[in-house]
């Protein structure tokens, strides 16, 4: 296991409540990689009990000090055992260098949360579930379509991040000429990194938020208002600072999620904002899933009236996460 640094002190973008004890954990991928997270128990269980669990994750480029890790302490108020984790190459995970992203190694981390959380003690190993945010989101349906220990998927205000990297935002650079143009760029790219990666071990940075706020009220500035504010900044956080590895997206490039989404047996329930810019992502996705399965009686899309992805993060102003629905969701699947 890599030794990993972890920060002590009580630096989430959410307040610690009174009814759930939290600590933080390490486990390790598949790949070798230490994974870092914070670890939710309700305070009111009993040692000897064994309750059911979720692993939450999310949004693609943010850490487990933001909206995966509300999540978490949220669903561990309402009596789950929970973990948020940092995804490999980035937050206080290990993995090297830093920055990147892996369709494989992504999934294997929700994976290794699930079999960190099936070998806790006092775990119900046939009542796990997961959480995934944004392109996590994305993420925990690949997952579940490969892990059959899972019972229970939802995922929230999702991005399908191969869809997007291969056809652009709504789709609007979906030909073969733009793809290769965007291959010639990566891979030219790599080139011209590859002496001082080899030196350093780090790559460019590239897409982060700007400084000042986007004019308008597009998806890029109500990404500002969450990752650049007070409201969900935080310092190890790519979408608040950095941004991806220039080379990050590589893999992506070359890959289609959820090939066999029609065949998840276990439920899953996608959420998404009615005026988000990524709806059109999960209701695809969900036709997907259903579309000629046997499997769709536990299926469900779920739209919330007038909000937006990033509503999603933490609320909003409105208070948008549906969290009754959420409990109702597990309740009804981990039992």
């Amino acid at each position: 296991m890599e030794k990993l640094t972890l920060d002590t002190k009580w630096d989430k973008t959410f307040a610690l409540s009174d009814k759930v004890n939290h600590k933080k954990i390490a486990f390790t991928n598949h790949f070798g990689i230490t994974l870092a997270a914070d670890m939710y128990t309700p305070k009111a269980s009993l040692s000897s009990e064994k309750l059911p669990a979720i692993a939450v994750a999310g949004p693609f480029g943010a850490v487990k000090e933001q909206a995966s890790g509300l999540y978490a302490h949220e669903m561990a108020k309402r009596g789950y055992i929970t973990i948020a984790f940092d995804p490999s190459f980035t937050g206080e995970s290990g993995g090297q260098p830093r920055y990147m992203n892996s369709p494989d190694i992504n999934t294997e981390d929700f994976q290794a949360a699930v079999d960190f959380l099936s070998n806790l003690p006092n775990v119900d190993s046939e009542k796990i579930g997961i959480i995934g945010i944004c392109g996590w989101g994305g993420w925990a349906l690949n997952t579940a379509g490969i892990d059959t220990r899972i019972k229970a998927t939802a995922v929230m205000t999702m991005y399908d991040m191969s869809r997007v990297t291969n056809k652009g935002y709504f789709d609007e650079n979906d030909s073969e000429e733009s793809r290769y143009q965007a291959r010639v760029a990566v891979n030219k790219a790599r080139t011209e990194n590859f002496a001082k990666a080899q030196e350093t071990g780090e790559y460019p940075t590239v897409g982060g938020l700007p400084d000042q706020r986007p004019e308008g009220d597009t998806f890029f500035s109500q990404y500002w208002d969450y990752y650049k504010t007070d409201r969900g900044y935080h310092p190890r956080s790519l979408n608040s600072n950095m941004g991806w590895a220039l080379t990050a997206a590589t893999s992506l490039m070359n890959t289609s999620l959820f090939t066999y989404a029609n065949e998840i047996r276990s439920a899953v329930l996608i959420v998404h904002g009615e005026k988000a810019h990524s709806r059109y992502m999960g209701e695809t996705a969900y036709n997907d899933m259903v579309k000629g399965s046997k499997y769709a009686a536990n299926k469900e899309l779920m739209i919330i009236p007038n909000a937006t992805h990033c509503d999603l993060y933490d609320g909003g102003k409105d208070n948008y996460i549906p969290w009754n629905k959420l409990q109702e969701f597990f309740a009804a699947n981990l039992k």
